[in-house]
């Protein structure tokens, strides 16, 4: 499971071994100045945007890896059944991180107050 934490403001998001290699992903070290916005969604599976270009998409089970689309380049991990947050970016490498977690409401109020958004 993708863990998330605030460190020196930076959201650290460290991934599983097997979400590195089932999603050809690394971790991610975000600035907080670069969060624009976060938004939560009870379906993760239907936070995700583009087309999977590479990583693992079982339809309907787990998405892991790089989802792109016109102008978006989106680092996703999310599950069936488990509530996700859309972070959307601006000046960094990604657009956005769609990330499972159990505990997203929360998560999404710590970032609004720590990314001022």
């Amino acid at each position: 499971m993708t863990t998330m934490r605030i460190d020196n403001r930076t959201l650290r998001v460290r991934l599983t071994t097997f979400e590195k290699i089932a999603g050809l992903l690394g971790n991610v070290d975000v600035p907080l100045a670069s969060i624009r916005k976060v938004e939560v969604h009870q379906d993760g599976l239907a936070a995700v945007r583009g087309i999977r270009a590479p990583g693992l998409g079982l339809p309907g089970v787990r998405s892991i890896g790089s989802w792109r689309g016109p102008g978006r380049n989106d680092l996703v991990s999310v599950r069936r059944g488990q509530p996700a947050l859309r972070i959307e970016l601006e000046g960094h490498k990604r657009t956005a991180l769609v990330l499972g977690a159990d505990d997203a409401e929360q998560w999404a109020q710590k970032l609004r107050t720590a990314a001022h958004c």
